[in-house]
């Protein structure tokens, strides 16, 4: 019961208003929308977000330390239902959270570039939990989520009450399980049974997180969880820094009458909460960051400024001294481009030999995380400027990225230092005036007078393509003067395609197998390259025959006969595959029906809920392409085909069509989504539009048997 953690402007989708019908005509919303628009609106909001990347827990809860076990008043065991959440299974009585950031502190200072501070900190949680219905028990299997680099879960401690209340106390054991494992991270999370859950048991535990020294990491209250909460408190002892200041934001999604959170005269900061919504997570969300009802704090060195353009123009020149300090002068890399480049290559030509080049070097930000023993062995020294990171051979993702714009300006070029914040796990917003989430560099080149934007340091991406986060969002070009904004560019979909062409036989028995190709191009072999870098050979096999099975809607029998190209990014992610799908032609006599959309499973289950909480809101934008020829059993002929479908409404376009081709079954099907978001009031189309896809996924090519046919 865990919540893990998973720019944008209105465009010419503002113009678009209801037509007086029932929902909104598909064709009168989407053929007006450009390609690629992002189309949310702005986000206005009073939101500083977590520029380090830890989950939201959704168990999460608190109690400070003088508060254990509470008592539960004979309401709270009678109570069958809660007005405020009809038909919950089980809501959250009372949660309690106290964050102490003072801890233990010792020498050093904040910082958002590296600053480091000594301390131990820890955060006490409690939390209470009424069992509503029989489905409802289920909570009583306790997940409490944290990812190993952020630091421990210690002292639980819990207890049930049941509806006569009689107490059993908790005294099984916790276990410590994997419960992600993606992108190079594990998030780990201690698990344990509730003892005697009954319908009307109360639930309660409390436990602290005592986060581990180094990093300071921001500080923040999660209000939304899985349930409905009745009553929530939270209370945060800030650090002691008169030169980094803590300051607290929070957002729009705070329950109607919550009172905004205050600074006591000690300077412990307080919030009383009651009637918070439970949160629902539905597929093709925006990151949950923007979601949940939260409140923000920020410790920065940063000078205190109202002025938004002010502040960006301090931050600006702040940034780009440090980034010239360690690009350094331009004479101290001619030597290693002409060893990279010729002079006779063509411009291009020089930018992409220098761009494989710093590629070819070892990207640390990418490697398994390491013990303190295993940094000490591989410790090449400091790295304090593009020199050293040439010697060295090695250095993080932003080292290589100033070192390709160290190596091109070397070359010749105009380039400049670009700070961009991702969109993974929220919408950066500049009114936030929170430098740090400019947390992605990349280097902007003009050639030929157009402007390239390039990322050496993300791992697998090809020159020219930047990781899809980095798509499409804000980012501050540095310069001597403070730097302006720029907007990174966002691939068309065509750029991400999943091809799939097949060359498959139907068995007289109504089976289908043959051979399988699948062809990743741009991020979405880019995506699929950084999930498995750190995978074997039999751990990659496994997850793409995982993959293709998913595409098809009935049981399959798939093998990976042929491994693509996993550690060249310029060339596509390419893998073959014997496929089987036993019984994919329904016989009925002498005849044979099947389903044109072979591989239409992973559209089938989307957008099926008739009412929609959130936006919708796609990575980025992509194509599916099908090219599959299907050989008919011998003596059986094509008798009947489906209409061609071909519904092209700008941000989503969709085609399929079966050809009878000298006696064999030719299928085409294309997928696009053109569009990054969607507001709301638009699902209906949305979900209409796939609901029509999977109409045309589901017609059916009729096959005869002739007299002489061979049949099982």
């Amino acid at each position: 019961m865990y919540i893990c953690p998973r720019c944008c402007s209105l465009g010419e989708f503002a113009r678009l208003q209801p037509n007086g019908e029932q929902g909104l005509r598909l064709s009168s919303i989407f053929r007006e929308l450009p390609k690629g628009a992002p189309i949310l609106p702005p986000i206005r909001r009073l939101l500083i977000h977590f520029s380090v990347f830890v989950p939201v827990l959704i168990l999460v809860a608190g109690a400070h330390a003088g508060v254990k076990f509470q008592p539960v008043s004979p309401e709270e065991l009678k109570m069958t239902s809660e007005p405020n959440a009809p038909g919950a299974q089980a809501i959250i009585l009372y949660r309690e959270v106290d964050r102490d950031d003072q801890g233990r502190t010792g020498h050093g200072g904040l910082g958002i570039l590296g600053g480091q501070m000594t301390m131990s900190r820890s955060e006490d949680n409690y939390l209470r939990i009424k069992i509503l219905t029989e489905a409802g028990r289920k909570y009583g299997n306790i997940e409490i989520p944290l990812p190993r680099e952020v630091g421990t879960i210690d002292n639980i401690n819990a207890r049930t009450i049941r509806p006569d209340g009689s107490i059993v106390d908790f005294r099984g054991d916790v276990f410590e399980k994997t419960i992600v494992k993606a992108k190079g991270f594990q998030y780990l999370a201690k698990t344990f049974v509730m003892p005697d859950v009954q319908v009307g048991s109360v639930l309660e535990y409390y436990y602290t997180i005592n986060f581990k020294e180094g990093w300071f990491f921001g500080s923040r209250w999660v209000l939304s969880q899985e349930l409905f909460t009745k009553k929530a408190k939270f209370s945060l002892k800030p650090v002691k820094n008169d030169m980094a200041p803590v300051s607290f934001r929070w957002n729009e999604h705070l329950p109607p009458g919550t009172p905004s959170p205050k600074q006591r005269a000690d300077g412990v900061v307080e919030l009383e909460a009651a009637n918070i919504a439970a949160f629902q997570a539905e597929d093709f969300m925006p990151p949950v960051n923007e979601l949940t009802a939260r409140v923000d704090f920020v410790y920065s060195y940063e000078p205190f400024e109202t002025d938004a353009n002010k502040f960006w123009k301090k931050v600006g020149k702040d940034r780009y001294d440090r980034v010239e300090k360690f690009v350094g002068k331009r004479g101290a890399m001619e030597q290693p481009v002409s060893q990279i480049v010729s002079p006779s290559d063509a411009p291009e030509v020089k930018l992409k030999k220098i761009y494989a080049r710093v590629q070819q070097l070892h990207n640390t930000s990418y490697e398994p995380r390491k013990t303190e023993q295993e940094q000490q062995r591989e410790k090449t020294g400091p790295t304090e400027s593009v020199e050293d990171v040439w010697k060295h051979g090695a250095g993080r993702d932003q080292d290589l990225n100033w070192l390709y714009l160290a190596l091109v300006r070397a070359a010749g070029f105009e380039a400049y230092p670009v700070l961009v914040s991702d969109r993974r796990n929220y919408f950066f917003n500049p009114q936030s005036m929170q430098s740090s989430k400019l947390d992605r560099t990349m280097v902007l080149l003009k050639l030929n007078g157009k402007e390239l934007y390039l990322d050496p340091g993300g791992a697998f991406a090809p020159f020219g393509l930047l990781p899809w986060d980095e798509t499409g969002v804000q980012g501050l070009r540095l310069d001597k003067d403070g730097g302006s904004w720029v907007q990174t560019t966002l691939p068309d979909s065509s750029a991400s395609q999943i091809q799939r062409k097949g060359d498959l036989k139907l068995s007289p028995n109504g089976d289908l197998q043959g051979k399988l190709v699948v062809t990743f191009t741009g991020l979405e072999g880019l995506q699929r390259r950084l999930d498995q870098r750190n995978e074997d050979d039999t751990a990659r096999k496994k997850a793409l025959e995982d993959e293709v099975k998913g595409y098809i809607p009935v049981g399959s029998e798939v093998e990976l006969t042929k491994q693509p190209e996993w550690t060249n990014p310029e060339v596509p992610l390419a893998a073959e595959f014997s496929l089987k799908i036993p019984g994919w032609a329904t016989l009925s006599g002498p005849r044979a029906l099947f389903q044109v959309g072979i591989f239409g499973s992973t559209e089938r289950g989307v957008f099926e809920h008739s009412e929609r909480v959130y936006p919708i809101y796609f990575e980025f934008l992509s194509q599916r392409l099908d090219d599959i020829t299907v050989e008919v059993p011998s003596g059986w002929q094509i008798t009947g085909l489906p209409q061609p479908q071909n519904r092209d409404l700008r941000a989503f376009v969709y085609a399929v069509s079966a050809e009878n081709s000298k006696g064999a079954l030719h299928l085409t099907r294309k997928l696009d989504i053109n569009a990054l978001s969607l507001e709301t009031k638009y699902y209906a189309p949305l979900r209409s539009f796939f609901q029509m896809v999977r109409t045309g996924d589901e017609q059916q090519v009729i096959l005869a048997a002739g007299a002489g046919a061979a049949r099982n």
